[in-house]
């Protein structure tokens, strides 16, 4: 659990980094504990007393988070050898997102390319 929650971190602290590459395994963790952040704030936004309280705690994470999201799409999308642009897919309606998702699931360039060298399964860099 506690690789989990360092993985997560590091993307926060790479939050505004649209260069270079992000492995699988950076990109679903990061996407998967938000899932289940978000689905936590969802129950919790339904008991009458604490609604709003989880209804404005979940509006501001998912502020908080908007900016890294994008930054970890793109740097993943980039992996597979797609520009950052494959990004803006999610808007179409209903599918865009399962197209999105289904490039992120792909494996990445085994080999540098022209966003950079490859991530490896996945490098903690949390420390630096």
């Amino acid at each position: 659990m506690e690789s989990y929650l360092i993985d997560y971190l590091v993307v926060v602290k790479k939050f505004a980094q649209f260069t270079g590459r992000a492995a699988r395994k950076e990109f679903w963790t990061f996407t998967i504990i938000n899932f289940l952040v978000g689905a936590a704030f969802g129950l919790l936004g339904h008991i009458p007393i604490f609604g709003v309280i989880f209804s404005i705690a979940s509006a501001l994470f998912y502020a908080a988070i908007f900016i890294p999201s994008m930054a970890v799409g793109m740097r993943r999308l980039h992996d597979t050898n797609r520009s950052g642009y494959f990004l803006f897919i999610a808007l179409i309606p209903f599918i865009g997102i399962f197209i999105f998702l289904a490039l992120c699931a792909l494996e990445g360039t085994p080999d540098e390319n022209q966003y950079g060298p490859n991530p490896g399964d996945y490098i903690s860099d949390f420390s630096s």
